[in-house]
């Protein structure tokens, strides 16, 4: 029962890793709110995307209008993995995961002869994709539970400042998308409160949050197990990671988790997958003035194209399929072409 509800917290991540896997430093600093008279968006290419969102933040700003939103009141939730940052060929909490594994082997010895830690050691990508969800429910087993909460940020913080991409030769958090991080600052410089609601490890996103996007830790919403609070041998308390699943926050899980943590509707909504559909529903569902967004990946040159939604390839992690396409255009719902409406991607592109 505890395996199984550990294997929620990294359930989509887990299956990529199994159909995929066969294949730092800080981001320049976040530019404060805009001047008067400068483009507060200048990623952004002018069309339908980025004037649906000037739109969105004049009409609830303005006291005059009718769609006015009180300060107190203003919340925008944005998905993480294909929406902040890369998110492909692999979640890169996966890669954490099987990165610690070595680790784990050498504080436990016994395990280097066992599946599927052999195979995890062995480095052999296609052998590791083959491993079965029970393998890989005993590495997320061992790598995201039985420490304190202080030893696996501490983890965590390390590998997140060397581990880098491997199509871009990049730490991963170079690799967030310049545009959104525009679309942070634009919202919190007029009174909008940005929360992070993702389907990946609370924890494991708290430990960057604040210094990659300016999203303190208490505004991260992930899927988050539960902590065993106890006494070191010196009398100091402390939190173990326990493998029991408190919140799988993913699909229906994040409105779920919206109103658990939060205790708000969103005003504005920002996705771009299938586990980000309801809560873009949820949102568009409260009264007043609603933003809904979802990033199409459809820019195999600059970063990757995958769908299956208009003709794209097929793939097994975040997938945007045509029917949350024709969703979209139905609800109203505004989909940003990484293509078209984004004259560039990261930071570091000039």
């Amino acid at each position: 029962m505890q395996h199984r509800s550990l294997v929620a917290i990294t359930r989509r991540a887990a299956s990529a890793a199994l159909l995929l896997l066969a294949l730092g430093a800080s981001v320049p600093a976040l530019a404060q709110g805009a001047a008067p008279g400068v483009d507060p968006l200048p990623s952004w290419n002018e069309g339908a995307a980025k004037q649906a969102i000037l739109d969105f933040v004049k009409d609830t700003t303005d006291q005059s209008s009718p769609r006015f939103v009180p300060p107190a009141e203003r919340i925008a939730t944005f998905d993480q993995d294909g929406t902040l940052w890369v998110s492909h060929p692999i979640f890169s909490q996966v890669m954490y995961c099987l990165d610690r594994v070595p680790a784990v082997v050498e504080n436990k010895p016994e395990l280097k002869k066992v599946e599927p830690f052999k195979t995890v050691l062995s480095g052999n990508r296609e052998a590791i994709a083959k491993l079965s969800m029970k393998d890989l429910e005993k590495i997320l087993v061992a790598t995201l539970t039985g420490m304190s909460v202080d030893d696996f940020t501490a983890e965590a913080s390390a590998w997140i400042t060397k581990a880098k991409h491997p199509k871009f030769d990049r730490l991963y958090t170079e690799l967030v998308y310049q545009p959104m991080l525009e679309v942070l600052t634009y919202l919190r410089a007029n009174g909008y409160k940005t929360y992070i609601v993702t389907g990946g490890g609370q924890d494991f996103v708290r430990v960057y949050s604040e210094r990659v996007y300016g999203v303190p830790p208490e505004q991260v919403v992930g899927t988050a197990g539960a902590t065993k609070f106890g006494y070191r041998p010196d009398g100091t308390p402390f939190l173990t990671k326990e493998p029991k699943l408190l919140l799988n926050d993913d699909k229906a899980g994040k409105p779920e988790g919206i109103h658990l943590m939060i205790g708000r509707r969103p005003n504005a909504a920002f996705g771009n997958s299938t586990g980000d559909r309801e809560m873009l529903e949820y949102t568009m569902a409260g009264g007043g003035a609603r933003l809904a967004m979802l990033v199409l990946h459809d820019d195999a040159q600059r970063e990757f194209a995958y769908g299956p939604a208009r003709g794209l390839p097929d793939t097994k992690v975040g997938t945007f399929p045509q029917t949350l396409d024709d969703e979209a255009k139905k609800a109203g719902w505004t989909v940003i072409s990484m293509k078209n409406d984004w004259k560039r991607i990261f930071p570091f592109e000039r």
